[in-house]
């Protein structure tokens, strides 16, 4: 591995109202879900995925979006994005107190279309049209290129199949572009790998991060991201984390929890990464959110901070 070092700025993505519960056998009210994202921000979170603007009859944990972004906390300081798959999803997230979209565009057909029923080609254009409407309400844009390590059903994903994916959409005018482990296959050095594909690219001024632990890499892999080597142009790079480590993906098989957003952050504080996002967060108190949903899902916490406990002192 080359050496490299840490870029100026970690941020932190909570993905716990959204992907954390997207997947989970009980459907949660809107009012459970409201008070989860607000507890969140309470907690010191400031960029949150809440919803997502999908059919509710193909993901029913994700139902009645408009009526948890009526009801989340409004503040100058706290960014609320809403995952769309089209145009529709976009106009539907433009008329709530979101203010990002993340535009999900799979690198893989045979996923695009067990997932968003449509192929790669079909859904860039989706996520064209979704990205004209996004900026015509004023919304910031970043897309996820899911399966971006490995797809389940059609396996390997090479670098070169990633790139051409990339390409395409880093000339959409975006603000950020995310891979996603969707299926938590990826190792380091994949990683870094694909973030050589934008590295100095001024069209993907914001890199972002999308690891799932479901083979116990996740944070082995989110620690690369923090020390990648992005040629020194202010690119910004972002890791989405869960509270408690829930989440999955119901179209992917064996597509596990995510890195623990508790669990994250104490590796970074304790390694002096400079966080945003949360900033200060209280891990005993994310530690108790996590206990609090696990007893709402009725499904165990997968992190493992709320069972040890934090840790005094910090290191010399």
């Amino acid at each position: 591995m080359s050496d490299v070092t840490a870029p100026p700025l970690v941020e932190l993505v909570e993905v716990g109202p959204r992907d954390g519960l997207q997947n989970e056998a009980r459907a949660l009210p809107v009012e459970t879900r409201i008070e989860l994202i607000t507890r969140l921000v309470d907690a010191g979170v400031r960029r949150v995925e809440a919803v997502s603007f999908v059919r509710p009859d193909r993901v029913p944990q994700m139902a009645g979006a408009e009526e948890v972004m009526a009801g989340v906390p409004v503040r100058d300081d706290v960014t609320y994005i809403g995952l769309v798959l089209n145009a529709k999803g976009a106009e539907r997230a433009a008329a709530t107190a979101c203010s990002e979209v993340n535009i999900v565009v799979p690198v893989t057909d045979e996923f695009a279309v067990r997932n968003q029923g449509a192929d790669v080609e079909r859904l860039l254009q989706h996520a064209a049209d979704s990205v004209k409407v996004a900026r015509e309400a004023s919304m910031r844009v970043s897309v996820t290129l899911a399966v971006a390590f490995g797809c389940p059903f059609s396996g390997d994903v090479s670098t070169d199949q990633v790139a051409r994916v990339v390409d395409r959409v880093a000339d959409l005018g975006i603000d950020e572009l995310a891979f996603g482990d969707t299926i938590g296959v990826a190792v380091p050095t994949q990683v870094e790998a694909v973030a050589a594909l934008v590295a100095g690219d001024p069209r993907v001024p914001g890199l972002r991060f999308h690891f799932h632990n479901t083979r116990n890499t996740g944070y082995a892999n989110a620690w690369t991201a923090t020390r990648l080597d992005l040629g020194g142009h202010g690119q910004r790079v972002a890791l989405d984390a869960s509270l408690g480590g829930f989440g999955g993906c119901p179209f992917a098989p064996a597509a596990t929890g995510n890195i623990a957003t508790e669990d994250l952050y104490y590796l970074l504080r304790r390694a002096g990464v400079t966080t945003t996002g949360p900033e200060g967060l209280d891990q005993e108190v994310a530690a108790e959110h996590g206990r609090w949903l696990a007893a709402q899902l009725d499904s165990p916490v997968q992190g493992l901070l709320g069972k040890a406990g934090d840790f005094p002192g910090t290191l010399s």
